[in-house]
């Protein structure tokens, strides 16, 4: 693909503030992004969009991604699943981790959810389900995969 992606990976942690030291420390770098419940680091040596949030009822690594710079690239990226047999679910206009993005989510052969997107425009609030779970913005909706139940956010 010619247009610039960066990997995407978001972890749950149980402290922010500690965490946010940590991770500028690891990447060398003063997070883009800070919210009372959520930091960013967008790493342009490492091509690395990197989230942590206080929100997902399980710590640890809470979902994989890719970052597209454009819907063109994205859409591209989708006919590249669907062609190989891969198919997933299509969201559009999602409003998660502070960003209006569309998505693509398709599931590995593990089950592990990744999210394909491009995102839009920053917004103020974390996500528009907040009120429905903790962690219910940022992963595929319940039902979208018969399988695998929803399982975290961005």
């Amino acid at each position: 693909m010619s247009e610039s992606r960066k990997l995407h990976i978001h972890m749950s942690v149980d402290n922010i503030e500690e965490s946010i030291q940590f991770y500028n420390t690891q990447f060398g770098a003063e997070a883009t992004k800070v919210k009372e419940d959520y930091a960013q680091w967008i790493v342009e040596d490492l091509s690395l969009n990197f989230a942590i949030s206080t929100r997902g009822n399980k710590k640890g690594v809470n979902h994989l991604g890719v970052q597209y710079e454009s819907d063109e690239a994205l859409e591209k990226a989708q006919s590249t699943f669907e062609e190989a047999g891969i198919k997933g679910q299509e969201e559009k206009g999602a409003t998660c981790c502070y960003k209006e993005s569309n998505k693509y989510w398709v599931k590995d052969p593990t089950g592990n959810m990744w999210e394909n997107y491009h995102s839009m425009d920053d917004i103020e609030v974390y996500g528009m389900e907040e009120s429905e779970s903790s962690d219910a913005c940022c992963s595929p909706k319940v039902g979208m995969f018969s399988t695998t139940p929803n399982s975290g956010c961005c």
